[in-house]
């Protein structure tokens, strides 16, 4: 299958290519499907950081479709790790769907990295949403001392059984249905972040949903809650239709 002119690009700024196959799959929920690979050597290759992600190909006829996974519990000894798919509509859902042991894809890892806020903040603010829930995962574990409150956008009723990994000692959670295009979402954060900063400079705003709201938070933390540009990552994981 060939990549097309992305796949040119990627390649031009020297992405690596692997094949990934796909040793088991879980039902999370109805919604939600985590699909376990061995890796083609990547992991011996790269090394692994918090939140690393690949480009992963799937076949759309003539026209090559890529999407951006981050990792799940990779193990570069063992040379594993799982991908989880929020299913909805396209063609990465359909082939997450129906993936079975023995079943391959092909990869390119580019453009990844991480770099942890410094100094650490002393609390963290996350925005996401199902389809960045492994992010979040990896980077509450990438920050393992610093509290964190996550406003998470929820599409379905079954929400409450994805795999958010807290620590409930110093993770609050706060769930909110998706509602008006991701307005609802913007609307509480606003609302109650302001109440919870109590120095900009020592905190970290961490968004990752669709590409609107992203825009609108980030632009608001930094232009009217006087977060430095530095204290901000924001990142739009998919374009409401």
């Amino acid at each position: 299958m060939g990549h097309g002119w992305e796949g040119v690009v990627l390649k031009l700024m020297r992405g690596k290519d692997f094949t990934f196959t796909v040793t088991g799959t879980e039902e999370v929920t109805e919604h939600f499907r985590r699909v376990h690979f061995s890796d083609g050597g990547m992991l011996a290759r790269t090394g692994v950081h918090p939140t690393m992600w690949v480009r992963v190909w799937f076949d759309n006829g003539e026209r090559p479709h890529q999407r951006a996974y981050t990792l799940v519990d990779p193990d570069p000894e063992a040379g594993t790790f799982a991908l989880e798919f929020a299913l909805h509509d396209g063609r990465a859902s359909d082939w997450a769907r129906t993936a079975g042991a023995g079943d391959s894809v092909q990869a390119t890892l580019q453009g990844t990295g991480f770099t942890a806020p410094a100094p650490l903040p002393s609390r963290l603010f996350v925005v996401g949403d199902p389809a960045s829930l492994p992010a979040i995962n990896s980077l509450l574990a990438a920050l393992p001392g610093v509290p964190a409150t996550i406003w998470f956008e929820t599409t379905h009723d079954d929400a409450g059984r994805l795999p958010l990994r807290l620590a409930a000692d110093r993770h609050e959670l706060r769930r909110v249905p998706r509602a008006d295009r991701g307005r609802r979402l913007v609307a509480e954060v606003r609302a109650a972040l302001p109440g919870l900063l109590d120095d900009p400079s020592e905190a970290y705003l961490w968004i990752a949903c669709d590409t609107a709201t992203t825009r609108s938070l980030a632009s608001w933390a930094r232009k009217e809650l006087g977060l430095p540009k530095e204290r901000v990552n924001a990142l739009g994981y998919w374009r409401a239709a």
